[in-house]
Parts: C-alpha cells; sequence; structure tokens
C-alpha cells in the first residue's frame, strides 16, 4: 500500500516549474554580472560565490527536468515509474557540491599562502547584493514542492549562497578596514566548507532512498506493533516501509486477520490508520 504526498497532477508539476525557472533567471543575470566583478576586484571569494552560483544554476536545470521526468507514467522495462529520478537529480546536487568544496578548498589554501591584492569595495557590494538576489531566488525556488529531493537540492544550493555571500561581505569590510587581503581566502574556505556540509546531507538523503531505507521519523518495529494492536489483526509479518522520492512513502506487509473479522473491513480500518497517523 503506497500513499503519495507530493503533487500528484501535472498542473502542479508545471507550477513548480515555472517557479524554479523564475528563479533560475535570476541567478543566471547575477552570475553574469559577479564574475566581472570578480575579475575586476581580483577576489577568489567573488569567484567562488560566482562558481558556487553555476551550480545553483545547473541545480535548477536538473531538478526542472528531475520534476518533468518523475511525473511520467510508468511503461515498458520501468515498470515502477520514474519517481526516484527525483533522488538521482539530488545525488548529482549533492556530488556536485562535494567536488567543487574540493576545488574551493585547494585555491582557498593557496591564496592564504600567496596573497594577491583585492578590491574590498567591490567584493563587499557585490556580495550585499548576492545576499538579495538569492533570497529572492530562495523565495522562488521555495514555492515549489519541498518534499522533493530536486527542490531541497535546489534550496540547499541557495541558502549555502545566502551565507558564503555574508562571509564575503565581512571579508570585504575586514579589507577595506584593516587591508588584510586574505580575509578574501578565508571567506572562500567558508564557502567551500558550508558546500561541503549542504552537499554531504543531499548525498546522504540520496543514498536512503536508493537503499530503501525507512524515512525519518518512521519506525518500522513500531509501525508493525501498531498495525498488530488493530482489531481484527492476528499477525504483521514480512513488512516493509521505505521511500519512493518526491517525499512519496510505500509500505508492504502480509496481515493475517483472525476470524470471524473481514479482511477487507481490516484493511481499510489500516490503510486508515496508515495515512491518518504516518502519512502513508
Amino acid at each position: 500500500m503506497s500513499h503519495d504526498h507530493a503533487h500528484g497532477s501535472h498542473v502542479t508539476a508545471r507550477t513548480d516549474r515555472r517557479w524554479l525557472l523564475a528563479a533560475l533567471v535570476v541567478i543566471v543575470v547575477f552570475m553574469a554580472g559577479e564574475v566581472a566583478a570578480g575579475i575586476l576586484a581580483h577576489s577568489l571569494a567573488l569567484i567562488t560565490d560566482a562558481g558556487h552560483m553555476v551550480t545553483d544554476a545547473a541545480a535548477i536545470g536538473v531538478a526542472v527536468i528531475a520534476t518533468r521526468i518523475a511525473q511520467r507514467p510508468a511503461r515498458g522495462a520501468f515498470t515502477y515509474g520514474f519517481a526516484r529520478v527525483d533522488a538521482l537529480s539530488g545525488q548529482v546536487n549533492g556530488m556536485t557540491l562535494l567536488l567543487l568544496a574540493t576545488w574551493f578548498t585547494v585555491l582557498g589554501v593557496r591564496r592564504l599562502i600567496d596573497p594577491a591584492p583585492v578590491h574590498g569595495g567591490v567584493v563587499s557590494v557585490v556580495a550585499i547584493v548576492g545576499v538579495a538576489v538569492n533570497l529572492l531566488a530562495t523565495w522562488l525556488a521555495g514555492r515549489a514542492n519541498r518534499a522533493s529531493l530536486s527542490v531541497r537540492g535546489v534550496l540547499g544550493h541557495l541558502l549555502t549562497d545566502v551565507w558564503a555571500f555574508l562571509a564575503t561581505f565581512a571579508a570585504g569590510i575586514v579589507i577595506v578596514v584593516t587591508g588584510w587581503a586574505r580575509a578574501d581566502a578565508v571567506a572562500s574556505l567558508v564557502v567551500a566548507a558550508l558546500m561541503t556540509w549542504t552537499g554531504w546531507r543531499l548525498v546522504r538523503a540520496a543514498g536512503r532512498v536508493f537503499l530503501e531505507a525507512a524515512p525519518h521519523g518512521i519506525d518500522p518495529q513500531r509501525l508493525g506493533a501498531t498495525m498488530a494492536a488493530v482489531g481484527g489483526v492476528a499477525q504483521v509479518h514480512d513488512l516493509h516501509v521505505w521511500q519512493l522520492g518526491n517525499g512519496a512513502v510505500a509500505m508492504s506487509a502480509h496481515v493475517l486477520v483472525s476470524p470471524p473479522n473481514d479482511c477487507h473491513d481490516v484493511s481499510a480500518r489500516l490503510r486508515s490508520l496508515l495515512a491518518e497517523y504516518y502519512g502513508i
């Protein structure tokens, strides 16, 4: 038995894609300006932020494609449908973040050892604008279905960018006030650390879906005991509960019904219980 918490209609899926595409436009426009500003100011922190925004744009693009594919009905060899494309998208986003974090860490350490002159004023102005732009993009993307790992991946990218721009803004102020150019490298390392944390969470969440682990908040043993306590249930065994993707949770179990209870009546009561208390 299964129940889909995510949006089931194509209209809602199209709405999700519109919100994500609006966020994509905002990100791409600002990213182009930030690259130019980073080159002008000789700021690794701005270039790092811009590089992260490239992954933001890619994450949104992947999420748009994933939401479209996930809506396709089961057919041909894909008898279970395409719901797990959502988890695949989240995993790709997470791994991209981890790889970029490694690269930016190397660049940041090099800048710490051999700092370059940085225009702190430009860094500060671009960073504070970046905070506003990413908050707007986060709001737009957040209007989509947050149960989706694709959308969660996008939000993870964007929220990381908000904190990254705050760190970059702080570095720009430090450079303006003290002239300490290494603050730019420190900010880039902070961004890399945030990317690592977000990337690992996405990879781990996608891994739970692929390994068919029980969703967070559902203890299979307690779930089985709750079902066994329902009137007319003699025994519950072979119980499995897992997440399909897009917030959809599925469960299967063999339930023995004690006579003279009607199996259809017991089944209906079990389904009602699972839907009300466990969202299954």
